[in-house]
């Protein structure tokens, strides 16, 4: 291993970043200045512009995440475009698109699915991939937000696919087959107390929940009925443990639960309701 690798890689380890190695190569690759991949094993400085790769090298021992560092984040089937405005997509989430697949088996089904909070455009996008003639309206009231999932829509070419609306989700007139939603659900005590790579570089307003983290199930849970169609589906992300708070939330809003679905840690994640 070259010193220049070396000595990087202990700065890494120095300040505490987590696998180290994996950002010192997505980093160097990030920096390059040749076609071809870089591998730490045969790694030379004249493969990168060495005034680059310090930047990046310096924010991310400044605990910026990689994928504001480099703009991508990989969600389902896609890189998608990312900054400090909108919440990086996470594998949790993807749970929404399995139990998307599993209720609306045939991919050429014609049905309208609404994206409550679509920030980066990620599960709308990702949804429109796997049904391709669904009717998809995805909303967010952040106008930064709605910059960021204009730009991965537009980039993908599924803008005469998916209705971008800056608006909040009392405004929506329509009713839906199918409303997804990674709404903010973290606590107050939960806030206070997060990673400064999630404080210092995710929007709060996508994150904060109110004090017990459940305002927007709260609200939401007056108004669903309504957006609904007869027979449609509401597939919600929770907090790991906010599923029995919820249960009792939506007991009222005229919908039937149907089950919760754990993510890959065996953690609470998803909740899925019928309209019938």
């Amino acid at each position: 291993m070259s010193d220049f690798i070396s000595v990087n890689l202990k700065k890494l380890k120095d300040n505490k970043i987590s696998n180290p190695e994996i950002d010192l190569r997505i980093l160097l690759n990030y920096s390059r200045c040749c076609e071809n991949e870089i591998i730490l094993s045969n790694f030379k400085t004249e493969q990168i512009d060495i005034k680059k790769f310090n930047l990046l090298l310096n924010r991310r021992i400044l605990k910026e995440p990689i994928s504001k560092i480099i703009n991508r984040k990989s969600f389902w089937k896609d890189d998608f475009y990312v900054n400090k405005y909108v919440l990086d997509p996470r594998p949790e989430t993807e749970g929404i698109i399995e139990e998307s697949i599993k209720i609306f088996k045939d991919s050429k089904a014609h049905f309208k699915i609404l994206d409550i909070g679509t920030g980066s455009g990620a599960i709308a996008i990702s949804l429109a991939r796997e049904f391709e003639n669904a009717e998809i309206v995805a909303i967010d009231i952040s106008e930064d937000a709605i910059k960021v999932a204009n730009n991965n829509i537009k980039t993908k070419k599924l803008d005469k696919r998916i209705n971008l609306k800056k608006t909040s989700f009392e405004n929506i007139e329509d009713n839906f087959d199918l409303i997804v939603s990674n709404p903010p659900y973290l606590t107050l005590n939960e806030i206070n107390n997060i990673s400064d790579e999630i404080r210092n570089f995710e929007p709060l307003i996508a994150l904060f929940g109110g004090e017990n983290g459940l305002d927007f199930y709260q609200e939401f849970s007056k108004q669903i009925y309504n957006k609904l169609k007869k027979g449609g589906y509401l597939i919600l992300e929770i907090g790991a443990t906010q599923f029995s708070d919820c249960r009792e939330i939506f007991r009222d809003s005229g919908l039937n639960f149907l089950k919760k679905e754990q993510d890959l840690q065996k953690k609470d994640r998803i909740m899925i309701f019928s309209k019938l």
